[in-house]
This record gives C-alpha cells, sequence and structure tokens, in this order.
C-alpha cells in the first residue's frame, strides 16, 4: 500500500496524459469525383435499368447532380445532412425586387456550391422569369478544368 502511495504522489493530484497529434485529411482525398446512384434529374428520381436495379453515375455526372441537389436542399430543415449543406433560397426570394433577388440567388448558389471542394468557381448566371418561377442557367467550373452548364428551375411568388 505504501508503494501506490508513493506513486500517486510522484504522479500528483492532475495525470499528466500524452495527447496524440491530430492527422488531417489530405485535401486530394475530398476532391476525388466518388459514385452515387444515378438520379433522373427531370423527372426527380432515380434512374431504374431493366431489372429495377439503380445503376451509378459516375465522375463528372455524379458530381453535377450533386450540384443540382445541393441547391435544391433547403439548409438546416434536415438534420440528416451538415449544416453546410443545402441552400438559403428562401431568403434569396424575400428581397424587394427582381435585380436583388437575382444577386441573391447568385450569392446562395454560390455559396451552396463552394462547400464542396471539387468546385473552383461558378460562374455566368442568366435569369429568365417566367410568371410564377425564375429560371436560373449558370456554369459550374470544377477543379480539374471541367465545366458543365447547369440549370435551375425556382419557384416564387409572382411578383
Amino acid at each position: 500500500m505504501a508503494d501506490s502511495i508513493e506513486k500517486t504522489e510522484e504522479i500528483g493530484l492532475f495525470p499528466v496524459i500524452d495527447i496524440p497529434e491530430f492527422i488531417e485529411e489530405e485535401d486530394d482525398y475530398d476532391r476525388v469525383y466518388r459514385s452515387s446512384p444515378a438520379w433522373d434529374l427531370e423527372k426527380g428520381d432515380f434512374v431504374m435499368d431493366t431489372t429495377n436495379a439503380v445503376p451509378m453515375n459516375e465522375g463528372l455526372e455524379a458530381y453535377r447532380v450533386w450540384c443540382v441537389k445541393a441547391v435544391a436542399t433547403a439548409r438546416y430543415r434536415c438534420r440528416a445532412y451538415d449544416e453546410d449543406i443545402g441552400s438559403e433560397m428562401d431568403a434569396a426570394l424575400k428581397e424587394p425586387d427582381e435585380n436583388a433577388v437575382e444577386l441573391a440567388i447568385e450569392r446562395t448558389i454560390t455559396e451552396t456550391l463552394l462547400v464542396n471542394p471539387r468546385t473552383e468557381s461558378i460562374e455566368n448566371f442568366e435569369f429568365t422569369w417566367e410568371g410564377s418561377h425564375v429560371k436560373v442557367d449558370f456554369w459550374v467550373y470544377a477543379v480539374d478544368q471541367e465545366q458543365f452548364p447547369l440549370e435551375i428551375i425556382i419557384k416564387t411568388n409572382e411578383r
């Protein structure tokens, strides 16, 4: 028993613990395109082959689908997603006039897509107002110098 008391006195009241070094993930890990289930952007549903199996999208097409779905997902509404995922389009649509709404939509889409490390930039926004919705066309530039156009249709209250 005297040995255990002596050891406690040597260590003191607060034990000293070595904390391991934090190992950061490499940036290249998140820049690799991963596969994802094929999604029909026009129908808003999974693609199914003749055996009712869902094929996989590879590479740039999987990333393209992610871009559309990220913009269409409302931020903070689904607990399954990290708070960085999704857009705040409702707030953008509350601006007082069409020019302000367009600027807010551009900012919102840009912020939404730049969360993904595969996104280099979002450019060349064009807006077409058609009654109760606005069509937004823009280009997404990926880190591997790949680029593709996207078209998003956003429902609005008639202005």
